[in-house]
């Protein structure tokens, strides 16, 4: 018979803060919590939580197990619920509300099937440091190990893919588990955290106390950097001939991008953002050289290549960046900067290792350059910055129309965000329509743009979209999808229209599965073996605008190159309803620049035959 795991376990990486207050400003407490005793069950006790350490939202589907912890949710006038139509949506709108908000995202669902369709979510989030605390019901502890109608091991399931979970066996222990999860989630490098509770616990009587005790001995994270390899980096940057600021999404999550703004102007040294930190550094500033990786700009995956020093801020040097490893900047030196210590050498081994939190980090940073400016030491990077220069000037991002006139989907992305604006918050799903929404729409403004970067989730962007507008609902929302994620997700639009939650949603409709299509044109002899979706066809199966209608929200088509900005414009101007549309656009449009999977970043190819030649007249 199998055993349930222990009530608590130790979290499974060593790079967490010691227990202090979230950096996130919280919601005051319910009248009479702090430091009250009061006797409730474990389900009041858990809503009590969770009130308390400031949840304000939460989203998830009842069942059996959890059902006694909705009787009294229905009470509580401080936590909504949004109950949406199935549980990968509700994981992935909790970590659109975390990544718009910088809060804490909640997700809840039922045992069984209920806490396993929130696996993907929770990998996602683990994937891309995002905070977020699923609450699921377990078969009663009695039956734990018995193969009990809808019982399922969530804890033993999730423990890859979390940062920390627990299976609660005693209803006292409550109050400390939540008050525990949200910290943990929060701090260090965020991520996710499970707390499974039995039937039986959220039914049993406790005594509820507030605030409760943690115990969370080990969890003692670095934040502040040591001094001597701040030295060192900053001695190096003075020197460096070509020298790249690589930056990654852990800047964002230590609401660093002041600070990194300010390191960038100290030092002159040119900025790349990955798919994950567009955003942190405004792409109009002449020291941005846009994104690395597969299909980043030329000029960024270049200035990597062939830099003499990276300094990678809150980057984890992934696959889709480094190309093949063993020949990614064969000349640089690497500082690497990383709350989380288990990132440092994992891919690329560092020269200077720095472990702390990249707020820290960056100030550090900034103060011991201009000590190394003082003294004399600062190294001349003009003629680096004329060969940049001339890679953007000679290979800036384009595009093509497909030549039977229809619509190019990079247009339409391009002038979403011109009309759309800077303040709006983008939110895209996985494929072609990703990169080129990362691409054609301009980032002024840190977390404004929402993706799913380390899973690559297809669905992800309308219950995100979904998750991110609830959390800031004053901001217009868009989700920039593909006809193949669409209808992976789409059933979270009936929530939104029931919930008055005004999401905008982009469907780049290209008729099949573009990127799987776009490699099949390249790699696989054009035989385009399912990847067919039918959506432009002749019937129109389905009619994106008849289901957008039949879920309560305003569907519009637009086909033609002369309509795209009315149409844009004319969903801007509807505010009380979702709004979709389909925008029909060519089925051949690829995504360029392009670095082949496992092929090394010198291999890079511009458009479709066309490798840069990085020594003539540049």
């Amino acid at each position: 018979m199998r055993r349930p795991p222990p009530a608590a376990r130790g979290p499974a990486d060593r790079n967490r803060p010691a227990m202090s207050s979230s950096p996130t400003p919280r919601p005051a407490p319910p009248p009479g919590v702090p430091g009250a005793t009061r006797t409730l069950t474990g389900a009041q006790s858990l809503v009590r939580s969770l009130e308390a350490v400031g949840a304000d939202l939460i989203f998830g589907i009842p069942g059996g197990a959890i059902l006694p912890a909705y009787d009294p949710l229905y009470d509580s006038t401080a936590v909504r619920h949004i109950l949406v139509r199935h549980e990968q949506g509700a994981g992935h709108a909790a970590a659109g509300y975390a990544q718009a908000t910088g809060r804490v995202g909640v997700c809840i669902a039922t045992s069984g099937p209920g806490a396993t369709n929130l696996v993907t979510p929770i990998a996602d989030a683990h994937l891309d440091s995002v905070p977020l605390v699923a609450i699921t019901g377990q078969v009663p502890s009695a039956a734990i190990g018995t193969d009990a109608f809808q019982e399922a091991d969530i804890c033993g399931i999730t423990m890859p893919i979390t940062k920390h979970n627990y299976l609660v066996t005693d209803a006292a222990d409550i109050p400390r588990v939540i008050a525990e999860a949200f910290h943990i989630a929060a701090t260090g490098r965020p991520g996710p955290v499970l707390v499974d509770i039995p039937k039986d616990v959220l039914q049993a009587t406790t005594t509820f106390g507030w605030p409760p005790t943690p115990d969370l001995p080990g969890y003692r994270p670095v934040l502040r950097p040591h001094g001597k390899q701040i030295r060192e980096a900053a001695r190096l940057m003075a020197s460096a001939r070509r020298p790249v600021l690589y930056v990654g999404g852990g800047v964002l999550k230590a609401r660093a991008t002041a600070e990194l703004r300010v390191l960038a102007e100290v030092t002159g040294i040119p900025v790349v953002t990955t798919l994950m930190a567009r955003g942190a550094f405004p792409d109009s500033h002449q020291l941005n050289l846009g994104m690395p990786g597969m299909h980043g700009t030329v000029t960024a995956v270049t200035a990597l290549q062939r830099s003499d020093l990276i300094v990678a801020l809150g980057a984890r040097f992934d696959d889709r960046v480094t190309g093949q490893l063993s020949t990614f900047a064969p000349g640089a030196t690497v500082v690497h900067a990383d709350v989380d210590p288990a990132e440092i050498s994992k891919n690329r081994v560092a020269d200077v290792p720095i472990v702390g939190d990249c707020r820290e980090v960056i100030a550090d940073l900034i103060v011991a350059v201009r000590q190394e400016h003082e003294a004399g030491h600062r190294s001349d990077i003009a003629a680096w910055w004329a060969q940049l220069d001339g890679y953007r000037t000679t290979y800036p991002l384009g595009y093509e129309w497909p030549p039977d006139g229809s619509l190019a989907p990079q247009y339409v992305i391009e002038r979403l965000g011109a009309i759309a604006g800077p303040e709006a918050i983008y939110v895209a799903g996985v494929g072609q329509h990703q990169m080129w929404a990362a691409q054609f729409i301009q980032y002024e403004r840190p977390y404004t743009w929402l993706n799913s970067g380390g899973l690559g989730t297809m669905g992800y962007a309308v219950p995100a979209a979904m998750g991110a507008k609830a959390g800031r609902p004053e901001a217009t929302v868009w989700a920039i999808d593909g006809d193949g994620c669409f209808q992976m997700t789409n059933q979270e639009l009936a929530t939104c229209a029931v919930e008055g939650i005004p999401i905008k949603v982009a469907i780049i409709n290209n008729g099949n599965l573009g990127m799987v299509r776009q490699w099949q044109n390249l790699f696989y002899g054009q035989r385009y073996s399912q990847t067919n979706l039918g959506t432009q066809a002749t019937r129109r199966i389905p009619d994106f605008v008849l289901l957008a209608e039949a879920m309560g929200c305003v569907g519009m088509r637009c086909e033609s190159r002369d309509d795209v900005d009315a149409t844009i414009d004319k969903a801007m101007r509807i505010d009380d309803q979702p709004v979709v549309v389909d925008f029909v656009v060519g089925e051949d449009a690829q995504v360029w620049p392009m670095v082949a999977a496992g092929t090394s970043n010198n291999d890079i190819l511009a458009a479709r035959d066309v490798r840069p030649d990085f020594d003539a007249g540049v």
